[in-house]
């Protein structure tokens, strides 16, 4: 699966052969992604790296979670996708990570765009959201610059570096994507 946005941006679904680029991407941007992302501190070596994209690749195509690596300007820089989707109730939420260096260009945000639009149009999705940290500042205005409704705090939803986080939970229905 791929994704075109636009000319410099598009979504490819994960593959065994990232591996050694997301890898190299999350190592050499760890002190950044580890504030808020639990995962960086566990992903020690290419193999976890591996472990993970063949968690997702290993379900049959109608189970398997979207999971697809951002390039941008012909560099992979990020990895965005649904997690924990329940599909008999229609919903999922969107999670994503970015290299320091390419934050500001509006790469999350098309990314995000794109991915509401598939999920709702080819996925028979009719709720997404967006979790993160209450302190996580950048993390605030992805939600807000794409209309979704603050919906309340989850007390203590993720435990990142040692410390349990409450998370802002932000949603977004179908209905209220196509106005």
């Amino acid at each position: 699966m791929e994704i075109i946005i636009d000319n410099e941006i598009k979504l490819k679904e994960i593959d065994i052969d990232d591996a050694n680029e997301i890898f190299d991407l999350i190592d050499n941007n760890r002190e950044y992604l580890r504030e808020w992302l639990p995962f960086v501190d566990t992903t020690k070596k290419v193999e976890d790296t591996l472990n993970f994209i063949k968690s997702v690749r290993n379900k049959n195509f109608e189970e398997r979670e979207i999971t697809t690596v951002i390039i941008y300007k012909g560099q992979k820089v990020g990895v965005i996708g649904f997690r924990d989707t329940d599909k008999l109730n229609h919903r999922t939420e969107i999670g994503y990570w970015l290299a320091k260096k390419y934050q500001g260009n509006g790469i999350i945000i098309r990314s995000c765009k794109s991915l509401i639009n598939y999920a709702f149009n080819n996925l028979n999705i009719n709720r997404i959201t967006i979790r993160y940290a209450v302190e996580n500042i950048k993390s605030s205005k992805i939600p807000k610059k794409l209309n979704f409704k603050f919906e309340g705090i989850e007390r203590e939803g993720e435990y990142i570096n040692g410390i349990y986080h409450d998370l802002n939970v932000y949603g977004l229905l179908k209905k209220e994507w196509e106005k």
